[in-house]
Formats: C-alpha cells, structure tokens, sequence
C-alpha cells in the first residue's frame, strides 16, 4: 500500500514522543505528500494540547513544512465531549487549524456529569468483558452522528475503540456529510465483520498510523492485513496510491 499522506500524528504537545520536525522529516523520507499533526484536544486531562502552545504549534509546523519541502498541516484530535456531539475544536478556534479529526476519549472534561458513560461507561464495560446495554450503545451512536452533523470534522478516529456505536449508523453519517472514517494501523477497532458492514454502505476512508513516535509515522501494516481478510476495495481508501482527500474543514472555512 503506498500512502499519499497520514493525517493521524502525535507529538510532545500532548503524548507523543517525536517533534513536529521529526514527524515530518519520517513522511518525507517514506514519500508522503503531506502529515497532519494532530494531538488530543484542549478538554483532555492528562494529554491536552495546551491552547497557549497553539502559536507554538503552528510555528513548528510552518518550519517543518519549509525544512521539509512536504506539507504539515496543523490539526487536533479534537474530543467529542458529549451526546450533544459537542467538540473542543470550536469555531473560536478554526481559523489557527488546517485539519479537524474527532474521536472519543476516556479521561476528558466531559459537557455533562451524565456524558461520562461514553469514556468511563464503555470503557468499564471492555475493562470486564461486559457487553454494552443497547440503551449505552444508542447513546454512544448519537454522540458520533451529532459531532459529524454538528462540526465540519474531517476524519473521524478510531470509531468502536472501547465506545461502542452502530458502526452502519455512523458511517451513513460520515457519507452524507462528507467525513472520512479512518482505518487505524494502531490498534484494532473494527472488527473483520464490522469493516465489510460499513464498507457497503459508500463511506470514504483514509488510513492514518496514530503514531506516537516518528518511527511510527507511515505505519500501515495493521491495516494492510485487515483489508487482505476483508477484501475492502482500496478504492474506497482516498490517501493511498497518489489519491487525497476533499476536506469538509478546509471547505467550510472557506465560507466562514
């Protein structure tokens, strides 16, 4: 699989052990056109990007971008911090970011005390090898369609990592409005089953490393055995063999 671009990095500026420069010196030497460096998002409580760090960011990137000749988009893993499909990527926001992921997360600054299932409540649940109650699962899936419908979000992360959701509902959500379903090489979210589900229903994907160190950065080969077993049509894959993506971020602050 040749990558055109991972859009999925994490630097020091939340947990990831490779700089801004680092990351984008690995891309060039693989051969991507672009990286997206996109570190957890500001309600995060142990590994937030810090918005006064922000300006420092966005420097790091304009002179990783110039090192490199390749492009380094400045991005969030932005949490989705409710059922409300509320983000910490807000418009206030925008106009310092080029690139708009979205997942959920476990220890975060949730917008409600009841919101906390979707981290603790799933994650318990894994912890014991409980199955999630519908009534967790239908919670879970309006949370992940209300961020799409409600946020020009990119690429959404990792769907069905320790959050369960129906993956068929969510991914119709990410085709009518545009967004991405990322195909993690980090760790396995989607089952074999799952995969070839929301394969049928027209949603685009791209598949990002989520490294956390540059020696990661380009690493597809989780994905690579998954799409063997599934048999995905790489088609469907839209930063792989010269291919990139249209953007529903990069569209929408067009209009702001």
């Amino acid at each position: 699989m040749r990558l055109t671009a991972d859009f999925h990095t994490h630097t020091p500026y939340s947990h990831g052990e490779g700089t801004v420069l680092e990351n984008a010196a690995r891309a060039k030497e693989l051969g991507l056109l672009a990286v997206g460096i996109t570190d957890h998002g500001f309600s995060h409580k142990c590994f937030a990007l810090n918005r006064k760090e922000v300006p420092a960011l966005i420097k790091d990137c304009r002179e990783a971008e110039e090192k490199t000749g390749i492009k380094v988009l400045v991005g969030m893993e932005s949490n989705i911090r409710g059922v409300s499909g509320l983000c910490d990527l807000t418009e206030k926001d925008y106009e310092n970011f080029d690139l708009f992921l979205a997942g959920i997360h476990i220890i975060i600054r949730y917008e409600h005390f009841s919101d906390r299932k979707l981290g603790w409540g799933n994650w318990a649940r894994k912890k014991f090898n409980m199955k999630p109650s519908a009534s967790l699962v239908k919670e879970t899936t309006k949370a992940y369609i209300h961020a799409i419908e409600k946020n020009p979000v990119d690429i959404l992360t990792h769907l069905n990592y320790g959050c369960m959701a129906d993956v068929r509902e969510v991914a119709k959500c990410c085709r009518d409005y545009g967004t991405y379903l990322e195909l993690n090489s980090k760790k396995n979210h989607l089952t074999d089953e799952e995969l070839f589900s929301v394969a049928q229903t027209g949603v685009r994907f791209v598949v990002d490393s989520d490294a956390h160190s540059s020696s990661r950065v380009g690493d597809t080969l989780l994905v690579e055995e998954q799409i063997a077993r599934v048999g995905l049509d790489r088609s469907l894959i839209d930063n792989i063999e010269g291919r990139y993506p249209r953007f529903r971020f990069a569209e929408y602050k067009k209009h702001m």
